[in-house]
């Protein structure tokens, strides 16, 4: 029996609720990419695209309000917030860019921006695109020799510093790698930035719908997230937490006519709450889907959920530790569902490739998703092997194996 009363019938009920696979016998380990959604999700966007083509776009909007709800709802309650500190957008990325660059309009030559070292490519890219435009300054934050960022190093940096003698604008930093499964103490650093008065960013891509998060818990002014990961919700959505008494401190990065209200011919104001951050044009249909899996992930109780990945997650990283030629390169005070590994001998893709002749999902992370970490770990590639709840011990197993032969074609 898992903790926290996840048991073989939830695991089952979950898997019930599973569309086709193809093949049916579909190992799916790339949740940390792109889970598997609900029936019920699935059923929701396409009855949606349905309406759409049969009674027209806006006709389905102004119809389906309850059903638009759906995600600040369940979103508020997976995350303890209100609804309006919530936005419904196209992306994580876009969720991220639009404080971040709206931020920037603030930023003068010399301020100074945080990051971490397990800091995404897209984010990081962003962040040196801004630091060409306004000659803001990135400082990395170091890592503990455990692998957890480096609390007492934050402490000290988040005082006044560099060439103009200020303190940082802003800590942006990801709650879970890309490349690999450790957690950073988002809590630690958001009581920190607090304290100093600092804003904090956290890109939790890879956490929301894995693990428990309170945005009140860990203190910070704005959380990310997309839907297609962890959420088991659809491609093309994602989500941005964004504190009330921080929504006064700055500008969206873009503004329309549904972020902001065209108030007079020189004159515009924005939308009151978070709403000011969304845009015009999206996916409906892929915002029910996401309210849909949202409110399953609170119904299943995310705590609940937690404990059965933990537990999948540490049976596979053990499983794998134990076969000859495979590295685990996970390391940290807290491990999640994201299992990284290489196995020596076979590049990264190679191995990707055969386990899916098996029917066996995995993805590659590679340096470009991830330069600081990966350079300091000597790495150039890593696979990932991420569980959800719906996978299960027999599927672990026929991982487990099918890695074990993959190994031993190689090893002399």
């Amino acid at each position: 029996m898992i903790a926290e009363q996840w048991t073989e019938e939830h695991t089952q009920a979950v898997r019930a609720q599973l569309p086709t696979l193809d093949p049916p016998n579909l190992v799916h380990l790339n949740n940390a990419g792109c889970s598997i959604p609900s029936r019920s999700t699935l059923g929701a966007v396409q009855s949606y695209l349905e309406r759409e083509a049969t009674r027209g776009g806006y006709e389905t909007f102004f119809a389906a309000e309850a059903e638009l709800r759906r995600p600040y709802t369940a979103l508020a309650a997976l995350l303890g917030c209100h609804e309006d500190e919530l936005a419904i957008l196209s992306s994580a990325t876009a969720a991220w860019q639009q404080v971040v660059y709206g931020l920037a309009w603030t930023w003068r030559p010399g301020d100074r921006v945080l990051t971490s070292v397990a800091e995404y490519g897209s984010n990081m890219i962003a962040l040196l695109q801004l630091a060409k435009r306004t000659g803001v300054l990135i400082e990395v934050i170091p890592e503990t020799e455990e692998g957890d960022i480096d609390l007492a190093a934050l402490r000290g940096m988040l005082q006044p510093g560099g060439a103009a003698g200020r303190p940082p604008v802003l800590v942006s930093i990801s709650h879970v790698p890309t490349s690999s499964g450790r957690v950073y103490d988002a809590a630690g650093v958001g009581a920190l930035c607090r304290a100093a008065g600092v804003l904090f960013m956290l890109d939790a891509c890879q956490s929301v719908g894995q693990m428990p998060l309170d945005v009140r818990a860990i203190d910070c002014d704005f959380l990310s997230a997309t839907g297609r990961k962890y959420l088991r919700g659809p491609r093309g959505s994602g989500l941005l937490f964004c504190r009330r008494d921080a929504l006064g401190l700055f500008e969206p990065g873009t503004v329309d006519n549904t972020g902001g209200i065209w108030t007079g011919a020189g004159e515009y104001a924005l939308q009151p709450t978070a709403k000011r951050f969304e845009q015009y044009e999206s996916s409906f249909a892929a915002k029910v889907g996401l309210g849909v899996a949202a409110e399953e992930c609170v119904q299943l109780g995310i705590g609940r959920i937690w404990a059965c990945i933990q537990q999948l997650a540490a049976a596979l990283r053990a499983g794998l530790t134990a076969l000859p030629g495979v590295t685990v390169h996970d390391r940290g005070a807290l491990l999640c569902g994201l299992v990284s590994f290489s196995i020596s001998g076979l590049t990264a893709s190679e191995v990707q490739v055969a386990l899916e002749q098996q029917h066996i999902n995995v993805s590659v992370s590679r340096i470009g998703s991830t330069r600081f970490d990966f350079e300091r770990r000597g790495l150039a590639e890593v696979l990932r092997a991420s569980v959800h709840c719906y996978n299960t011990e027999e599927e672990m197993e026929r991982f487990l194996a099918a890695v074990g032969e993959l190994s031993k074609s190689v090893q002399h």
